[in-house]
């Protein structure tokens, strides 16, 4: 028998009740694939503890650079992220064995007196603490003949939340994976169209990364990837990546995937750039096969981001405020 069979694997996660329903379940599949116990292993980031502003801090890698650490020392044999918050550069001795299938990519609205967005008074502050978020939220009101006003914010769920219930604020937008994960889907008062609100690129999907050199554990993982929702996101973050090279604007960017009932056949993918009042927007979109392989799916988001530069995303540039 093998002797590490009996051995817990160890799963690297935040502490916050998100990061820990996430893990919860990746857990649980990893048990049934594997046969061993999995055991998780809380650790503290820089971005859980920070009270800055995420964009003062260093952006989306301060929620995984521990993670990825404890990794690299051995102290856990995977983690799991959600894909939103990974750099777009990857380590070379960490691999992302599995991508599990998509939960709803779209932002969520929680809104006083079960109000919709279109219902928000004129003036309503809206609080969010992501420079995308609030450059479309400007831009959506600005659509229905009104303005907002955004109030930067953060912490966990149950801290954003409670600014609406205690009437701080009139409104918080999240992403809605994270209220279905871990329950509360349901007090989402409105979800927010694609069309109006295009999310973060990778929003609503998780990775799971373990170190490149153990090959056991990276197949057994890889069970849980789901290759369209991998096709997807990693066309998403090749359009940030090129975006970020040139563009410092706030982005947005959803592949999804067109079906003939229950034929997939090509994939569209939707990019945004913006300034933070909103007032301009570099929007484009494009449809192709689905990509079949890692180098497709980078060609398409990069592609794109070309285009989108081409049109003026790279005039945004210096939009983002520090």
């Amino acid at each position: 028998m093998n002797p590490r069979l009996d051995q817990p694997l160890r799963l690297g996660t935040r502490r916050s009740k998100l990061a820990m329903s996430q893990s919860g379940h990746v857990a649980e599949a990893v048990r049934a694939i594997t046969g061993r116990p999995v055991e998780l292993v809380e650790i503290t980031t820089y971005g859980d503890v920070s009270r800055e502003r995420l964009s003062q801090i260093g952006g989306t890698g301060v929620f995984v650079t521990a993670l990825r650490e404890a990794l690299v020392r051995g102290e856990v044999d995977f983690a799991v992220h959600s894909l939103k918050d990974l750099p777009t550069t990857q380590p070379d001795d960490l691999v992302i064995a599995a991508m599990p299938r998509r939960e709803d990519p779209r932002d969520a609205l929680v809104a006083r007196d079960g109000l919709t967005f279109e219902q928000l008074p004129d003036g309503a502050r809206v609080g969010t603490g992501s420079p995308r978020r609030q450059s479309l939220l400007h831009a959506y009101a600005r659509s229905l003949g009104k303005v907002i006003e955004t109030v930067a914010i953060r912490g966990n769920v149950d801290t954003r939340i409670g600014y609406v219930r205690n009437g701080e604020l009139d409104a918080v937008v999240l992403a809605a994976a994270g209220l279905n994960r871990i329950g509360r889907g349901d007090e989402a008062t409105d979800l927010l169209s694609v069309d109006n609100v295009l999310p973060a690129p990778g929003q609503g999907a998780l990775a799971v990364e373990c170190v490149a050199s153990d090959t056991d554990l990276i197949a057994a993982l890889g069970e849980l990837d789901d290759p369209y929702t991998r096709a997807a996101v990693t066309a998403e973050r090749a359009l940030l990546a090129a975006l970020e090279a040139g563009c410092s604007a706030p982005v947005g960017a959803l592949a999804d995937l067109l079906a003939d009932g229950q034929i997939v056949h090509e994939m569209r993918l939707r990019g945004v750039v913006g300034t933070l009042d909103g007032s301009t927007l570099v929007q484009m979109s494009t449809t192709g096969p689905v990509p079949s392989s890692y180098d497709e799916a980078m060609a398409l988001g990069r592609e794109l981001a070309d285009e989108m530069l081409a049109k003026g995303a790279a005039g945004l540039m210096g939009e983002r405020s520090l």
